[in-house]
């Protein structure tokens, strides 16, 4: 009488490799083959052979097996990935010039390839580096990216240079392969990388901006308690800090192109709020007549709620920083060279 077949239920008896192999049988065929392209030959050998030897598993067996799976996966809490983590990873199994150009695609500028990522580099920056490359190769790049832009590129490029480029383009046939490749391989060694590395901004400015960003009482309860732990650096972040008050060292043309573009509901709440010296600099910036109604607006508020003025504030701020993105401002900060010559 033929022997019955012996299904194994006993959980505890089973090994670390055996609960692999149950594992790699239980998601199947296609599944299987992914993981062991990702293990190397002792793990697929120790686990293959593993499997041969099995016998019968219990379905109960294995569903305690995935359950016991999925709840050491969940367990390992909140994952948290940054660029230094990724990088730290990459380094144990790649050798460093492969993870710096894998980085550099990361950290850089979107775009699958060279000339897409070109695409999103702002003109100035790209003009600051091409000007100390030869026309040709000047003349190769602009060629490759959109017209408006490489407009833009040109317009910034010392003159005699500039004109030098063109002359290049139009004399210029079909690149061939190899130069194509060396131009590219050039840039994304030589500017790409050096750009991801100053792209990487500094810990300081980065929290002065969302200090900028937090109403008054949060910003204050966060800087008394930083001064405790650290003062220098809430000394710099409160140095990096643009503020509402610092509206005070905008120029008179700034302030009438601020005025223009700010909601006046908005304007009337922050100002109630505002230092006498900071009311009195946007008052006389302002007709006679203008400034009158403001004050009446003012007046007529009544008294109004602090939220709502911090809030009012923070969108000039914004908005002054907006325009000096655009170019249509300078934020002096105090410096000789930010003094103005009239």
């Amino acid at each position: 009488m033929p022997t019955a077949l012996k299904v194994r239920e006993d959980y505890r008896a089973l090994t670390g490799p055996e609960k692999a192999a149950v594992l790699m049988l239980a998601v199947g065929e296609e599944h299987a083959a992914k993981l062991f392209a990702k293990m190397d030959t002792e793990e697929i050998k120790e686990i293959s052979q593993t499997m041969s030897t099995l016998g019968t598993i219990s379905s109960t067996l294995v569903e305690r097996l995935c359950v016991e799976f999925a709840e050491q996966l969940t367990m390992t809490g909140q994952l948290v990935g940054t660029y230094d983590s990724t990088e730290r990873l990459l380094l144990k199994v790649l050798d460093r010039d492969k993870v710096d150009a894998i980085m550099e695609d990361i950290r850089g500028p979107a775009g699958r390839t060279m000339w897409e990522k070109l695409a999103n580099v702002n003109e100035q920056l790209l003009a600051n580096y091409l000007k100390n490359e030869y026309p040709q190769t000047v003349a190769v790049v602009l060629s490759k990216i959109k017209p408006d832009h490489a407009g833009r590129v040109l317009a910034i490029l010392p003159e005699s240079f500039a004109l030098e480029v063109v002359m290049r383009m139009l004399r210029m046939e079909a690149v061939q392969k190899d130069v194509l490749e060396d131009v590219e391989r050039t840039l994304r060694t030589e500017f790409m990388s050096n750009l991801a590395r100053t792209n990487r901004r500094d810990a300081h400015e980065m929290m002065a901006e969302i200090f900028n960003n937090l109403d008054r009482q949060t910003e204050n309860k966060f800087l008394m308690a930083l001064e405790e732990r650290n003062r220098d650096a809430a000394e710099r972040i409160k140095a990096l800090m643009f503020t509402f008050e610092d509206l005070s060292k905008l120029d008179p043309s700034a302030i009438q192109t601020l005025l223009r573009a700010v909601d006046k509901e908005k304007l009337v709440l922050a100002l109630k709020g505002a230092s006498e010296s900071l009311r009195d600099l946007f008052f006389s910036n302002m007709s006679e007549r203008a400034a009158k109604i403001m004050k009446d607006e003012m007046a007529a508020l009544g008294p109004v709620r602090l939220r709502d003025v911090d809030d009012a504030q923070t969108q000039m701020v914004q908005a002054t920083k907006d325009l000096a993105a655009k170019g249509e401002i300078v934020i002096a900060d105090g410096k000789e060279d930010d003094e103005l010559v009239y």
